[in-house]
């Protein structure tokens, strides 16, 4: 039996009004169940990773049926602990993505933000794991929660488990007095994988980033870039093996060009540029790629292929509605040859 990967962050409720009150008139709105780790594991459930969940719920009838719709997407739910009080929510107009201004969250005291260190087995999470996944928003809500992950990830490193993280900014996060410099080196250290942008890193770690580089850079001048941070991250963090690059851009009136880069021993590949005049969600593509990542190392393939996997993963996230995608790997491997 394949060892499996374990997501370990917080489940959440989006809620997506459609804007100029007519969420108002129709009194409702579209309610989805996500979060950013449990969107990588219904991605990799998708294509027949072995999987698992790890979170914190309440114990009530909600949580109850959100498991069952888990695990009928083949995710692995044994992990998840039942404590404190409430799901974790926020809101999003519908075609915005998680970086824009108008994210309401209402996620304070939730059951996943109210752990503490001490409170998971980690021996239990971790049995028969191989991979261990989670982001940069876990360690942003409370300093004991970014104290778990610390646990987590401690843990899995000692067990010889392979460790990724997505460095996932968000802003209207990190309230509770530290800066993220100051949190989350002590985590990446135990990484062998990193995903995130140039910018995140700069935000998330301090690595230095060109301020101005949005305003004059090229496909090439971002590349270049990208491995000047990955150089700077291995030399800070020894134990980073993997670092994944991606590159979104707005086009026009509605429209995409996506690209990204993989920096691994001493080389780096870069995407097929992808283009589309127009997209229907940008939630979940950043997660779509992690899973992508993930499942092209945890099956040893070429680096080329992995970084093309997980950027048409990505781009075709971003064709679909809802916080996890629905594409199945031959509808990726499709798009990859076509854009060949």
């Amino acid at each position: 039996m394949n060892k499996k990967v374990s997501c370990f962050g917080e489940l959440l409720l989006r809620l997506s009004p459609v804007l100029d009150r007519q969420w108002i008139h129709s009194a409702s709105m579209p309610v989805f169940v996500g979060g950013a780790e449990l969107n990588v594991a219904t991605a990799l459930a998708k294509w027949n990773l072995p999987v698992e969940y790890s979170t914190a719920l309440p114990d009530n009838y909600l949580s109850r049926e959100i498991c069952e719709h888990i695990a009928q997407k083949n995710i692995g739910i044994r992990p998840i602990q039942f404590s404190g009080e409430r799901i974790g929510t926020y809101y999003l107009p519908q075609g915005t993505d998680l970086k824009n201004g108008g994210v309401i969250y209402d996620r304070k005291y939730s059951s996943f933000g109210s752990l503490k260190p001490g409170m998971i087995d980690w021996d239990e999470v971790l049995r028969d794991v191989r991979w261990f996944h989670f982001s940069a928003i876990s360690p942003a809500l409370t300093e004991d929660v970014a104290a778990v992950c610390r646990e987590g990830a401690a843990a899995a490193a000692a067990k010889g488990i392979t460790v990724s993280i997505d460095l996932n900014f968000r802003a209207s996060l990190w309230k509770y007095g530290k800066k993220p410099a100051e949190i989350m080196p002590s985590l990446v250290e135990y990484c062998d994988v990193v995903m995130g942008n140039i910018w995140a890193a700069n935000s998330l770690l301090g690595i230095e980033v060109d301020p101005e580089i949005h305003l004059h850079g090229n496909k090439h001048d971002f590349l270049a870039h990208a491995t000047k941070t990955a150089v700077a991250m291995q030399k800070r963090f020894p134990k980073v093996k993997t670092i994944a690059n991606t590159f979104r851009f707005d086009q026009g009136d509605g429209g995409i060009l996506y690209y990204a880069s993989l920096d691994t021993a001493g080389q780096q590949y870069h995407s097929t540029e992808l283009v589309a005049a127009r997209i229907v969600d940008k939630v979940g593509s950043g997660d779509c790629f992690m899973a992508g990542l993930i499942y092209g190392l945890y099956h040893k393939h070429a680096p080329q292929e992995v970084i093309e996997t997980a950027a048409n993963a990505a781009f075709g996230k971003l064709m679909e509605k809802g916080d996890a995608t629905n594409q199945d790997m031959e509808t990726i491997k499709k798009r990859i040859s076509a854009h060949g």
